[in-house]
């Protein structure tokens, strides 16, 4: 296969769980990539494993071609029909929240999807995967409405190494590329920067807010795409439903219930364009309920809904570094440091930030993320909660360098933003 961007950390996720014995359920924006992976990557490896076509039953519940299998009996029927003998079929099932009804949400006990897939793997001769935009309808269901049977796959737009490694050339020129542009896989098929940028624009309104709109009946579309405005305008930046909402009130003269604006939050990170990184107390070891921040799915997705004029590199960079440690399968919070100060004999408490407290399984990192530490007292800003966390976890300062890797006086790792994106192993030099 040439000419395209390889998947191979999940097309090995998949071959691994495959016959497993439980239902994969790949989950990821829309147009991140999920059915390239699923129907072309994953299909081909089952034929050049010895599979015959016979044996892979393929739906797109997103095309035309299979609107009636929308309905979970005719899907049902369907699938069981081309079950023809005791070989071992391998059922792809894409964009599968088509098929899900609403009060299947509220219930997993009514009819449906769920019930369908569950009856399936009652057969000993099938192997089911489905792929989903969802979470609501599929993430944090897995477990109840699957009976314990869903294993998740999460998936996400190219990754900076994904993109470097299919177009080469100079790290700096690449990361510009992408830092403007984004990991959308079709943003690779447009030859020219006005095509790129009309592209991703309209997957807001042709994609992303048509299926927001129709799923959840929303009867404010205004306030959503302003909601939506507001967020990749301010990715890294502390937040909460109150404040959009007097935000909304004061600068667009918009009135709407604090109540709204979190149903909205909730759709959008429900539908995988923004993720929702919540503060933590470090020393406190408890999580604080609000405000919290919001980073976009895909720093190409935010430039286009600002029109590509608000181009914050601190921000940007922030925000590629919190999904680039997302497709690692770490899970990411932002840290609070409490910091006694004294002056002039009176002690005061003053709260300092870790832009990223990360942990997977037993392992914990403090990350901070500069554009650059030449100044000595922006330096010093980055290191204070660092030394103050009382603790014995990995601190590390990533910054746009591309310097080797290397360890101060005060135990902390300096990385480069390239050594970091690029090397899958970076947070243990």
């Amino acid at each position: 296969m040439r000419n395209i961007i390889r998947r191979d950390e999940y097309l090995k996720k998949l071959i691994e769980r495959r016959e497993n014995g439980l239902i994969k359920v790949i989950t990821g924006i829309r147009r991140c990539g999920k059915s390239f992976l699923l129907f072309r990557l994953f299909y081909d490896y089952l034929i050049e494993n010895g599979v015959r076509k016979e044996q892979i039953i393929t739906i797109a519940l997103d095309d035309d071609t299979f609107v009636k299998y929308r309905d979970p009996d005719e899907l049902s029927k369907y699938i069981r029909g081309n079950i023809t003998n005791d070989d071992m079929y391998y059922i792809l099932i894409d964009e599968a929240q088509y098929a899900i009804a609403k009060d299947e949400l509220k219930n997993s006990e009514s009819t449906g999807l769920y019930n369908v897939l569950n009856g399936l793997m009652r057969l000993w001769n099938v192997d089911i995967y489905v792929t989903g935009s969802n979470s609501k309808m599929l993430t944090k269901d897995v477990l109840t409405a699957f009976r314990g049977r869903g294993d998740e796959v999460k998936i996400y737009p190219i990754s900076f190494k994904e993109y470097y490694a299919f177009v080469g050339g100079d790290k700096s020129d690449a990361y510009e590329e992408y830092a403007l542009y984004g990991g959308m896989p079709l943003v690779f098929s447009k030859k020219s920067d006005a095509e790129k940028m009309n592209y991703l624009k309209s997957l807001f309104s042709e994609v992303y807010f048509k299926d927001i709109i129709e799923r959840y009946e929303i009867e404010l579309p205004d306030v959503l795409e302003e909601l939506t405005d507001s967020l990749c305008s301010s990715v890294g930046s502390l937040t909460n439903a109150n404040k959009i909402k007097n935000t909304l009130q004061s600068v667009k003269n918009i009135q709407v219930s604090g109540t709204t604006i979190a149903n909205y939050l909730n759709y959008l990170t429900e539908s995988f364009m923004f993720s929702n990184a919540k503060r933590y107390d470090v020393k406190g070891k408890k999580y604080f309920e609000y405000p919290s921040k919001y980073y976009c799915a895909d720093v190409g997705l935010r430039n286009a809904r600002l029109g590509f004029r608000q181009q914050e590199e601190t921000h940007i960079m922030e925000n590629i570094i919190y999904n680039e440690l997302l497709c690692r399968d770490y899970s990411v919070d932002v840290g609070v440091v409490e910091i006694v100060e004294c002056s002039n004999g009176t002690k005061s408490k003053k709260q300092c930030e870790i832009d990223f407290v990360v942990n997977r399984g037993t392992k914990k990192y403090y990350i901070q993320s500069a554009l650059n530490v030449n100044d000595p007292s922006k330096l010093e800003t980055e290191l204070r909660p660092l030394k103050n966390t009382n603790d014995f976890f990995k601190k590390i300062i990533i910054s746009k360098t591309s310097m080797k890797a290397w360890t101060d006086d005060e135990g902390i790792l300096r990385l480069g933003l390239y050594e970091f994106l690029l090397n899958e192993n970076s947070l243990e030099l």
